[in-house]
């Protein structure tokens, strides 16, 4: 099968498309035909040899990708899924089966749900990975409905995410945004739209008491504090450590390690077949082609996934 792959660090030029065995899934799991991957920041830093730690004893080449859609090819009986099925996956590329870049892919049952109706194969690859990390934040913070959420990066897939989920759960929604993003942010959910060039004061002048909590969906770091009320909340996105100030409890999200994964997958679906969430895509690409992604996404500004397709004929 054909899988992008990770074959030494370096620039984007240097993923390539290698022919890999097709995986054999073993007990409690199932395998994919892929439609797309999605293409994420972890992908870069994989690329760049940043996660080392992760990858432990596995031998390259590395396949990237965290989330899949696509048909069920075999499954087991026990599964409630049957071959054919329209699936998409939450994957760890920091498997032995590697990542969901390639043509078939194997993962937990606990990491798959279906497709519901109305909802495209292809673009339901965006969904699986942010939209999980979406719901980890807002578990961490578990906030009463009315309560105020900043959110960083709001525009972006993760905190497009969690604007959308949060509005859905009754929060009062704060984000920044240019004046060409105002109708996406209010699309997504946003009750309070800040000016971008207003930097963090823009959060303190919407609410001058400070935000109840905010996830930092943009990286901002220790920054992102100062739009926090005293013992509010903020939940980091990254594996940084933000100075803590005026009793503000830090939490990090890492989905990698959130437990409750079917049941949040579920609950996710459902919402995306309500059109409570909706997938963006910025760019749908070939395999040979992911370096491009890697590159726009170094860049900054997308409003949407890159997807990476393997087949041509879509649902």
């Amino acid at each position: 099968m054909r899988a992008v792959a990770v074959t030494r660090y370096g620039a984007p030029e240097v993923l390539d498309v290698v022919e890999l065995p097709v995986p054999t899934p073993g007990p409690g799991c199932l395998r994919i035909k892929t439609y797309a991957a999605a293409v994420n920041p972890a992908d870069v830093m994989l690329r760049l040899g940043q996660l080392d730690a992760y990858l432990g004893a596995l031998e390259g080449p590395y396949v990237p990708g965290m989330e899949v859609s696509g048909l069920v090819d075999e499954a087991p009986a026990e599964s409630g899924f049957t071959r054919g099925d329209p699936v998409m996956a939450f994957v760890d590329p920091f498997t032995p089966h590697g990542g969901a870049q390639a043509e078939y892919v194997v993962v937990p049952l606990a990491h798959v749900v279906a497709v519901p109706d109305g909802l495209d194969l292809v673009a339901a690859a965006g969904l699986p990975m942010n939209a999980l990390t979406a719901h980890q934040c807002l578990a961490l913070l578990d906030l009463p409905a009315g309560a105020t959420l900043a959110v960083t990066g709001a525009t972006g897939a993760l905190g497009g995410f969690t604007a959308q989920l949060a509005h859905h759960r009754g929060l009062t929604v704060i984000a920044a945004g240019d004046d060409a993003d105002h109708d996406l942010l209010r699309a997504l959910g946003v009750d309070v739209v800040v000016p971008r060039s207003g930097g963090i004061e823009a959060y303190r002048r919407a609410v001058p008491g400070g935000v109840d909590a905010l996830v930092d969906a943009a990286v901002l770091g220790g920054a992102a504090l100062g739009a926090v009320r005293d013992g509010g909340q903020v939940v980091r996105c990254r594996p940084a450590e933000p100075a803590t100030e005026r009793a503000i409890t830090v939490h990090t999200a890492s989905v990698l390690e959130y437990g409750p994964r079917r049941e949040a997958l579920g609950e996710l679906a459902a919402l995306a077949g309500a059109g409570h969430l909706t997938p963006r895509t910025a760019a749908v690409l070939d395999p040979a082609d992911a370096w491009r992604a890697h590159r726009d996404l170094e860049k900054g500004g997308l409003r949407g996934r890159q997807l990476i397709t393997f087949t041509t004929d879509g649902k």
